[in-house]
């Protein structure tokens, strides 16, 4: 997609301030048709796009690739200057990083070893995720256990590497980048990590994510789990990584919900199974089909929708209870849902009701926040109270009796929080527990907070894990 004049002319993005007979919006790639990002040739005023739809990037070079001389030249000095200061960085992180991360709780010091996000440039929603799952001990422990795909040594051993344009699909892994991720975030060796590795192969591989808009957080997270879900049944390196998820012992075949083919360790800790049951008003029948799933979208109920805090005193406080028990409902289906009877032949009116047949290890609950007026999509900015522990599931369970007491309640694990008022803006911050300790993660800061700080958060996302051991505790 590089221009023909490249190597004696220059492109740069148009504006409606220097091209008045268009804006920038008026602009299209002679490629792909986008208008988003498109930049202009001065020379022959030929048009490409900035967004990468092309699957390229935008490059500016000379036929002797001089840039490209200057970016290896830059990288070998910062790679120099990197090899020469690490000895030196290292005596400093060693005396100075955990006196950097020292709070007092309960009148004593203590070390904070979580380490934050840098913000690439509104990937505040990939960092919520990330904090998030990082926080989930068996998830994360399965990828940090992981060997790496590629042991670097020799010239190259400790050097920083950067993806270029020439690397393909096939040298991209997002195992492999997560893994990375996953092990730098809990080593309390420094105060931010940059994921900008991981963020390389999330272009690549989700075109939805390229850019530096802001995205949902919910929608990255089932693309991150998916992806991974798919990478892993391939497996690579000469390793199959269902290998390792069957070698686990604590992630038995009993535990396993297959989605799109083998089960890995992300349908093992996250897939549950749902039964949807269909009946049909006219003639009775019945129709049963069983749905597998990794979270559980849930509408926060109309009538709560005005209470936008916890202290607020108009009206009932939603809780987790009333979404879920909205979710499980006995619904009828409206004039456009029809349901196709095949014992009567045509669409009918009918019922609708979801029942939990399997519950996951870790239960993933999305309120739904954003939905879709005419012409915008708003946000649902009521205030939801959830539990910190004991959420019991059991009376949303297909066949409660055939689980035991302890299987069917939850410990809350991470919350994922939008702050402002639309899907397209804002900004996304998580809480999670590590070692009885709550924290709070805000891109590369990382506080220490309480429970009640917790509570009171408007949740967006919620990850609750199945509780292993006996302790008497309040009940949703």
């Amino acid at each position: 997609m590089e221009c023909p004049h490249l190597s004696s002319s220059v492109c740069i993005a148009p504006d409606s301030a220097k091209f008045p007979n268009g804006s920038p919006s008026s602009w299209c790639c002679s490629v792909c048709r986008s208008n988003k990002s498109p930049w202009v040739c001065l020379t022959c005023s030929s048009v490409h796009c900035g967004s990468y739809r092309c699957d390229d990037f935008v490059v500016n070079d000379t036929k002797l690739g001089l840039v490209q001389k200057v970016r290896e030249h830059l990288q070998n000095l910062e790679n120099s200057a990197f090899t020469a200061d690490r000895h030196r960085k290292r005596k400093l992180l060693e005396n100075s990083s955990l006196n950097s991360k020292l709070l007092k709780v309960n009148g004593s010091a203590t070390a904070i070893c979580a380490t934050g996000l840098r913000n690439l440039g509104n990937t505040c929603f990939m960092n919520a995720i990330l904090q998030s799952l990082s926080n989930i001990e068996q998830f994360c422990c399965y990828f940090k256990e992981l060997p790496a795909v590629e042991l670097r040594n020799g010239k190259t051993a400790g050097r920083r590497t950067y993806h270029t344009r020439s690397q393909g699909d096939n040298n991209v892994s997002l195992v492999e980048e997560f893994r990375k991720t996953l092990c730098a975030l809990w080593q309390g060796s420094q105060t931010a990590f940059s994921p900008e590795s991981l963020f390389y192969v999330v272009w690549k591989i989700m075109p939805n994510f390229r850019g530096y808009q802001q995205q949902d957080a919910h929608e990255f997270m089932r693309y991150l789990l998916d992806h991974l879900h798919l990478e892993l049944q391939g497996g690579f390196n000469g390793i199959s990584r269902s290998s390792i998820l069957q070698e686990n012992s604590t992630l038995s075949a009993s535990n396993k919900c297959c989605i799109n083919g083998a089960s890995t360790v992300v349908t093992a800790i996250f897939g549950g199974i749902l039964q949807n049951e269909v009946n049909c008003l006219i003639c009775g029948t019945e129709s049963r089909k069983f749905d597998p799933f990794l979270d559980l979208s849930l509408d926060i109920p109309s009538q709560f929708r005005n209470k936008r805090s916890k202290n607020q005193e108009n009206g009932p406080t939603c809780s987790l209870r009333d979404c879920l028990r909205s979710f499980t409902d006995l619904e009828e289906l409206d004039e456009t849902e029809l349901y196709m009877c095949h014992k009567c032949k045509k669409k009918q009116k009918s019922t609708k009701k979801f029942w939990i047949q399997k519950l996951p290890k870790v239960l993933c609950l999305h309120l739904k926040r954003f939905h879709w007026t005419a012409y915008l999509r708003n946000k649902v900015d009521t205030y939801v109270e959830f539990p910190l522990r004991g959420l019991d599931m059991k009376c949303y369970l297909l066949e409660p009796e055939n689980s035991g007491p302890e299987n069917c309640l939850y410990d809350l694990a991470a919350v994922v929080v939008h702050h402002g008022s639309g899907v397209g803006s804002g900004h996304y911050t998580a809480y999670a527990t590590h070692e009885g300790r709550w924290f709070h993660f805000n891109d590369s800061t990382v506080t220490l907070t309480d429970e009640d700080t917790v509570g009171k958060a408007k949740a967006y996302i919620l990850f609750y894990v199945e509780r292993q051991a006996k302790a008497g505790s309040d009940k949703l």
